[in-house]
């Protein structure tokens, strides 16, 4: 196929050994995921150390908003972890940093998910997420968490993302895909950013999917670029 044959010429132009093989060998090589016909060997990507994320990035301030960085509290799914990559990287996120503990690591196929974002994106990890977030808020940054049952979180004020004004270094807090934010974590949350329903719910489905309502957030606090820039 031309995408394919492109692709080996590419491979063999940086040096990298192109192999045919037979397809049952590629679905081998992928654990029987989606493989569109080829897979890459390469070594493993890791959690960057967090000391590393102080340092500037090339075109970080090119919109004049304040820095935006998104934390993420013991993400399990691969799929997940991938789509919020995906969108962290889309819509402009500074920086991403998990929990180290109870969290998904940098797989293949959070890679898959990521839609290549992983590759080109780093992600920073933390052992201490409360004190982490506990340093930045003693230097200015305001942590926002997030939450779907309004009702759940007690002595943290709550809005809807729609309200919510950045116009300071901002941290933006994802819990886990069936606990949420812990509450020691909450603690640490200046407030809470909800996502308003379109309609009267029914119980059991009063919730988003992580990766989905991390994009919404996102994308209403991002919106907000522009008005940085005028």
């Amino acid at each position: 196929r031309p995408a394919l044959a492109e692709l080996a010429l590419q491979a063999a132009a940086r040096g990298v050994p192109v192999l045919r093989v037979p397809g049952r060998q590629l679905d081998t090589l992928s654990r029987g995921r989606p493989h569109q016909g080829v897979c890459l060997e390469a070594a493993p990507l890791r959690f960057r150390s967090l000391r590393d994320a102080e340092e500037p990035r090339p075109g970080h301030a090119e919109s004049g908003a304040p820095p935006l960085w998104l934390v993420l509290e013991h993400i399990q799914d691969p799929m997940n972890l991938g789509a919020v990559l995906r969108s962290a990287y889309f819509l402009g996120v500074d920086r991403v940093v998990a929990s180290h503990s109870n969290s998904c690591p940098l797989t293949p196929i959070v890679s898959k998910a990521s839609a290549g974002a992983m590759e080109v994106f780093d992600v920073y990890s933390t052992d201490d997420l409360q004190g982490f977030l506990k340093a930045k808020s003693a230097k200015g940054w305001e942590v926002v968490g997030t939450v779907s049952r309004p009702e759940e979180v007690e002595d943290v004020p709550v809005i809807s993302c729609s309200e919510f004004r950045w116009d300071k270094p901002l941290i933006v807090v994802i819990g886990s895909e069936g606990e949420g934010i812990s509450l020691e974590t909450q603690l640490q949350c200046h407030r809470m950013l909800a996502i308003p329903p379109g309609r009267v719910l029914h119980p059991g489905i009063e919730s988003l999917n992580v990766s989905v309502a991390t994009g919404i957030l996102l994308h209403s606090i991002c919106s907000q670029k522009q008005r940085h820039g005028d």
